[in-house]
């Protein structure tokens, strides 16, 4: 397999890359993106494709436009140096809070960057825990939806014990069926928020609909923007007298604000995994901060793929993708 496969990374990406590689059990490929001083990006790869089934690992997260077109330019010369097969993997798909018209006179950005990568002529795209499901129709081609749960179930598994009676708390009322998989699998109570947006950074959290006085709360998201709701419920379930909170996402955004309201002491502990790149943004937060890894989860759907095995067989018994 080694042969013939060949894994590359965006500039944003590259330790997550080395990770997948690692499970693999490969070299990463050679490939360097060069920026020029007006802005274009140019890829030049090392390594010979031709006939080479290839992976390319890059989130569009910030700066999202830069690696949103470092995808496309790597389409580009991967298919022009005749690899056979091109799979675009996307751990945090930006743009995909952008999936239908809300309101008036707005587009729908989800879809276009399906189209995008359309026109790019990739084969294949692998994504973890999108906002919204239904963006794996907006491509016309073969779309690999996973879930980071198990990684999550992995490690709360580990700590269980000291988590003590613990009740999953679903921020987002489109959260609540993973949510309460989740619970199940640790043997937790269930309980949920309705909220209602303000704006792009404000959020008005509801009612409280589930017992959480003298528990651990755990809340479970897919991705974590300004934080602006994971704290607003953080409090809420504080007042409902919660003795301990933890908040867990796939996707750790941060933007904005973020940093600074996690400083405070509405949450315990963050646990995140590395679809998005930590880089030294997280310092603030360092001592309540847990970073899990998506490396081996993704290697082994690369894996799986390479050898036209199940991909879903790999999330059996844990909980499923959001729907």
């Amino acid at each position: 397999m080694n042969d013939e496969i060949k894994v590359f990374s965006g500039r944003n990406t590259k330790t997550l890359a080395q990770r997948v590689c690692d499970h693999l059990e490969t070299e990463m490929g050679g490939a360097r993106t060069m920026l020029f001083p007006d802005g274009e990006l140019l890829v030049k790869l090392d390594d010979d494709v031709r006939g080479r089934d290839c992976y390319v690992v890059v989130s569009t997260c910030e700066p999202v436009n830069d690696n949103l077109m470092e995808i496309l330019i790597f389409c580009d010369c991967l298919r022009r140096a005749s690899a056979k097969r091109i799979t675009i993997v996307m751990p945090y798909f930006g743009y995909g809070r952008q999936d239908r018209k809300d309101e008036g006179r707005v587009p729908i950005t989800a879809k276009l960057v399906a189209n995008m990568i359309t026109a790019a002529r990739a084969d294949r795209v692998l994504a973890i825990d999108l906002h919204a499901a239904q963006i794996q129709g907006f491509f016309d081609l073969p779309f690999d939806h996973l879930t980071a749960t198990p990684v999550f179930h992995e490690y709360f598994t580990s700590i269980r014990p000291q988590l003590g009676d613990l009740v999953l708390v679903s921020p987002d009322v489109g959260n609540v069926k993973v949510a309460e998989t989740m619970a199940n699998l640790l043997e937790a109570d269930l309980a949920i928020i309705n909220k209602r947006r303000l704006s792009g950074t404000e959020v008005k959290v509801g009612n409280l609909i589930g017992e959480v006085d003298g528990k651990t709360v755990l809340m479970f998201d897919d991705m974590i923007s300004t934080g602006g709701t994971v704290i607003e419920a953080a409090k809420l379930v504080r007042e409902n007298g919660a003795t301990a909170v933890y908040a867990a996402a796939t996707h750790a955004v941060l933007a904005g604000p973020a940093i600074e309201r996690f400083a405070n002491d509405a949450i315990d502990q963050l646990i995140i995994t590395d679809t998005i790149p930590s880089a030294d943004r997280l310092a603030p937060i360092a001592h309540k901060t847990t970073v899990l890894s998506v490396g081996d989860l993704l290697g082994e759907a690369i894996n799986r793929i390479h050898t036209d095995r199940s991909v879903s067989a790999l999330f059996r018994g844990t909980a499923g993708v959001k729907r």
